[in-house]
């Protein structure tokens, strides 16, 4: 067997048994679902075309609220199969650990001149990153746009490795890519930054050709980009996702502080593993590919950075471990091992610089470890808060409610999936009408007296307002929730209507 045959099994064997592990810690505590509620959100779409109720949360009301259209797609044959939403998210989130590895090993030749274990090395560092893992069994789409930006870059490092930087025919293919991201997740738009970086200023081909290159890129991009606007279009009458207007709403009150500020929060996250010691080598891989103009690794630095500064600017959340941004998480650790690689393997290197090295490897190596065992305990935690509070008051609704009761919620993915009630959506996903007014407790308020829900669901902390005098009717008591200083999500009676 081939070197490379060798390290493509052992890395997706690595890939595969480092996930499982995860999981089965989880379960042989007890614990099994999604580390975030938003992944319900999916599923009930995906139910809902299953079943042939087409694109809607609840029946008969269709709705823009899941952002990522072609993630819900994929989740449907788990519900033509008969499988648990849980055994076929596990599935594709093994699929996707182990693509993000073997594309990794088959990225490093043209990041690095570093061989031997060196490719091994990267896949085995991309599976060890505790964000990956997370994000795999969150039964939302993070990991795949990573993968897809992946793909993206990898593609410009081999149309620019090729000489002549491709033909237009392989820039209409990535150009299609990036559209089909689009529908995976909106802020794969963001690629067309790279994808023209490179098109544009590779040092090949006369001002006509470069035009070409970026031209061609734009067709494939186009081909599936405009018919997700008219997608969304056609569902809500706006152009973007209800989502895209509704979170930067919610936490507008956030871009007050300082970009500088912002930038920091929406970064900390990414760097609680090997984050900081592989920023280094991103900073790295950077500099030299300004000093020798090497385009694509270029581009890869500066979409990360782009991507992050984007959300600092519009969205600096940093809650769920930082999982708007995660999807920079496969460039920071490959770009960063390259720059790593590139220092080590100095051969003209001080003795000073030999050891900064090591000790610069080896902390790469130890945090990525540590986090990875700290990180399946954060899974297990962030999935008993789910399930101890969204879950078991969804489960509640369910039994003790009428199917015609109207529910208003902030978090309404386990109500959508395991209630079924009709939803009033204070977080604007599926009710856009409150996006305008979406932290103003007394115009809500208000909107819900006209609306006339039969319960409010909310963690009463979120809307002291709100829930202020109304009848508490249930509210869980799940421990882990209360230890880390929390309250308890509640379900209120809604007295005043207006007829």
């Amino acid at each position: 067997m081939s070197g490379k045959r060798k390290q493509f099994w052992a890395v997706s064997s690595f890939a595969i048994l480092s996930l499982l592990v995860w999981v089965i810690l989880a379960w042989r505590q007890g614990v099994a679902g999604f580390p975030l509620d938003d992944g319900w959100i999916h599923q009930t779409y995906a139910r809902s075309l299953a079943y042939g109720q087409g694109w809607s949360y609840f029946p008969g009301q269709p709705s823009a609220g899941a952002t990522a259209p072609a993630w819900v797609l994929l989740l449907v044959p788990g519900y033509w199969l008969g499988l648990s939403p849980l055994c076929w998210v596990l599935f594709l989130g093994l699929l996707q650990v182990w693509g993000v590895a073997v594309l990794g090993v088959k990225i490093w030749p043209y990041l690095s001149e570093q061989k031997g274990w060196w490719p091994l090395a990267a896949g085995t560092a991309l599976v060890l990153e505790w964000h990956f893992l997370w994000a795999a069994l969150s039964g939302m789409e993070t990991l795949l746009i990573g993968i897809l930006a992946l793909g993206v870059l990898a593609a410009l490092l081999f149309l620019e490795k090729q000489g002549n930087a491709g033909k237009c025919w392989q820039w209409l293919l990535v150009g299609v890519v990036v559209g089909f991201g689009v529908w995976v997740r909106p802020e794969a738009v963001t690629l067309l930054g790279p994808v023209g970086f490179v098109a544009l200023f590779s040092l090949s081909g006369g001002i006509q050709k470069r035009l070409a290159r970026l031209g061609a890129a734009l067709a494939g991009v186009a081909l599936l980009f405009l018919p997700y606007l008219w997608f969304n279009h056609w569902l809500a009458g706006s152009w973007w996702p209800n989502t895209f207007f509704a979170k930067q709403a919610e936490y507008a009150v956030l871009r007050e502080a300082s970009l500088l500020s912002r930038l920091g929060s929406v970064l900390t996250p990414l760097l609680a593993g090997g984050g900081v010691f592989l920023l280094l080598g991103v900073v790295l891989v950077g500099w030299k590919a300004v000093r020798k103009w090497q385009p694509a690794k270029l581009a890869g630095v500066l979409w990360l950075f782009g991507f992050i500064g984007l959300y600092a600017w519009r969205l600096p959340v940093n809650y769920q471990h930082g999982r708007y941004v995660m999807p920079v998480v496969p460039v920071l650790v490959l770009w960063g091992l390259a720059g790593f690689a590139s220092f080590v393997g100095n051969r003209n290197q001080s003795r000073v610089g030999w050891v900064l090295g090591r000790v610069w490897g080896a902390a790469i190596g130890l945090l990525l470890v540590l986090f990875w065992w700290q990180g399946a305990a954060s899974y297990r935690t962030d999935v008993a808060i789910i399930n101890g509070e969204m879950v078991q008051t969804a489960r509640w609704l369910a039994e003790n409610t009428s199917p015609d009761d109207l529910i208003a919620a902030h978090d309404i993915g386990a109500i959508g999936y395991f209630a079924q009630r009709e939803i009033v959506d204070l977080a604007g996903l599926i009710s856009p009408d409150v996006i305008p007014f979406i932290r103003d407790e007394a115009q809500l308020a208000d909107y819900l007296d006209t609306r006339c829900p039969a319960y409010l669901v909310t963690f009463p902390s979120w809307y002291p307002e709100l829930t202020a005098g109304l009848p508490l009717v249930y509210q869980t008591n799940t421990a882990i929730t209360q230890a880390l200083g929390q309250d308890n999500m509640a379900v209120y009676e809604w007295l005043t209507c207006t007829p």
